[in-house]
C-alpha cells in the first residue's frame, strides 16, 4: 500500500500544547528480573507519572507479584495472541477513552530503567504540538560478557549519532517513548479511515501483524504530519542480549521488520529517506563481503594487499576509537583492536544479509 503524507496536522507546529497527566504503560511477559527496577525508575522521576500500569501478558513467573509490591497497577491480558503489540492495544483501547486529549502516555519496555530527568524533558519538548512523540536514547545494561560489552559500545555510538543530529531520530524505540493522547487517537482514526496501513489491526494504535511495531508507529506518525524526536536528556538503560544467538535473533527481527514496514507503506515522501538507508545498508553488506574476500584471496594466493585497503582498515580503526570515547579509555582500546570490532560488525552484516534474503523470499515471519 502506498500512502501520502497528511497535511492536517502540519499547522499544529505553530501552536503549543499543554501536557496534562502522564500514564506509564509497561508491557511485560515474564519480566520478574527487571520489572521492579523499571517501576522504581519511574517513581524516582522528576515529575513522576500519575499512574504506572504494568500489562502482564501471559506471564508464568512472579512479574505480577513484584509489580504490585513496587506499587504499580497490573492489568492482565485476555486471550492475547499478538504479543507486545496486542497487549498494548488491549490497555490503550481503554486508556484513550478515559484520558483527556492533552494527557500523555509513556510506553516503556519492562527491562528498561529511565534516567531521572527523562519524563520532565519529554514533557517540555511535547509542548510543541508539532511533535507526535518523544523517545529516548539508551545505554546497554550490565552483563552479557564479551558480546554484552560490544553492544554497549554500539549503543554509545548510536546515542552519539542522535545527539550530533540534534535528536532527530529515525524511530521512536520501544524502550521508552511518550505520546500525547490526541496523537494516538489520530493514529486510530487514520487506520480506520484507510489513511494508514491497517493489516487487520481493527483500528488500534499498534499494528499487530508486523515484527517491529515501534518502527511502524514512527512511520505512521510522520505520515500524519507529525515530527518525532529523541532529545538530549531522554536517556535510559536497557538490557543487552547475553548470547550471540539471542543477539542474532533480535537484530534479524529488527531488520526484517523495518524492511517489511517500508513495503507496507511503499514509496512516499516520508519513506524515501528510510529506503535510502536500507540501500546504504545493503551496499555495506556488499562492501564488507568484498573486503573480506579480497583479504582471503590475498592470504591464499599470496597477493599483496594494496595501500588503499590498509588505509581503509586504519580509517575504520580510528572511527571505532573516536565514536566510543564516552565509555572511557578501556573501551577505546577495544575499538582500536581492529579484529575485535570488525568481527562484531561482520556478524551484524551477515544478520542483515539474512534479513534482506528473508524479506525478498517472503519466508515465514517469526517473533
Amino acid at each position: 500500500m502506498t500512502t501520502t503524507t497528511a497535511s492536517s496536522h502540519e499547522a499544529s507546529t505553530a501552536r503549543r500544547r499543554r501536557p496534562g497527566r502522564l500514564v506509564a504503560v509497561l508491557p511485560a511477559h515474564d519480566e520478574e528480573a527487571g520489572i521492579g527496577a523499571a517501576v522504581d525508575s519511574l517513581r524516582q522521576q522528576q515529575g513522576a507519572p500519575e499512574r504506572i500500569v504494568v500489562v502482564a501478558d501471559n506471564c508464568s513467573d512472579r512479574t505480577v507479584e513484584i509489580a504490585v509490591a513496587h506499587g504499580a497497577e497490573v492489568v492482565e491480558t485476555v486471550d492475547n495472541a499478538h504479543k507486545k503489540a496486542g497487549a498494548l492495544n488491549q490497555v490503550l483501547d481503554e486508556l484513550l477513552v478515559e484520558l483527556a486529549a492533552e494527557d500523555l502516555v509513556l510506553v516503556m519496555d519492562a527491562d528498561c530503567a529511565l534516567d531521572p530527568g527523562f519524563l520532565v524533558t519529554a514533557r517540555r519538548h511535547l509542548e510543541d504540538a508539532g511533535l507526535g512523540g518523544v523517545g529516548g536514547t539508551f545505554r546497554g545494561g550490565p552483563g552479557g560478557g564479551f558480546v554484552g560489552s560490544l553492544q554497549r559500545n554500539e549503543y554509545a555510538r548510536y546515542e552519539r549519532d542522535v545527539r550530533r543530529l540534534g535528536g532527530h531520530a529515525l524511530v521512536l524505540t520501544g524502550t521508552a517513548s511518550v505520546f500525547p493522547v490526541e496523537v494516538l487517537r489520530a493514529v486510530v482514526t487514520a487506520r480506520r479511515s484507510g489513511l494508514l496501513p491497517d493489516t487487520g489491526a481493527a483500528g488500534q494504535v499498534y499494528d499487530v501483524h508486523v515484527l517491529t511495531e515501534d518502527n511502524e508507529l514512527s512511520l505512521a506518525l510522520q505520515h500524519l504530519g507529525y515530527r518525532i524526536l529523541a532529545p538530549i536528556g531522554c536517556t535510559l538503560e536497557t538490557e543487552v542480549m547475553p548470547t550471540w544467538r539471542q543477539l542474532a535473533a533480535q537484530r534479524l527481527r529488527w531488520k526484517r521488520g523495518a524492511l517489511e514496514n517500508l513495503l507496507d507503506y511503499g514509496w512516499t515522501p516520508v519513506t524515501r529517506r528510510y529506503w535510502g538507508r536500507q540501500l546504504l545498508s545493503l551496499l555495506g553488506v556488499v562492501a564488507t563481503t568484498l573486503y573480506l574476500a579480497s583479504i582471503l584471496v590475498g592470504l591464499v594466493v599470496g597477493m599483496q594487499l594494496h595501500w588503499y585497503w590498509l588505509a581503509l582498515t586504519l580509517l575504520f580503526s580510528v572511527e571505532r576509537v573516536v565514536t566510543v570515547r564516552s565509555r572511557g579509555w578501556r573501551h577505546m582500546l577495544v575499538g582500536a583492536v581492529i579484529v575485535v570490532e570488525m568481527a562484531f560488525d561482520v556478524f551484524l552484516q551477515f544478520v542483515q544479509a539474512r534479513a534482506f534474503a528473508q524479506a525478498a523470499l517472503g519466508s515465514e515471519r517469526k517473533w
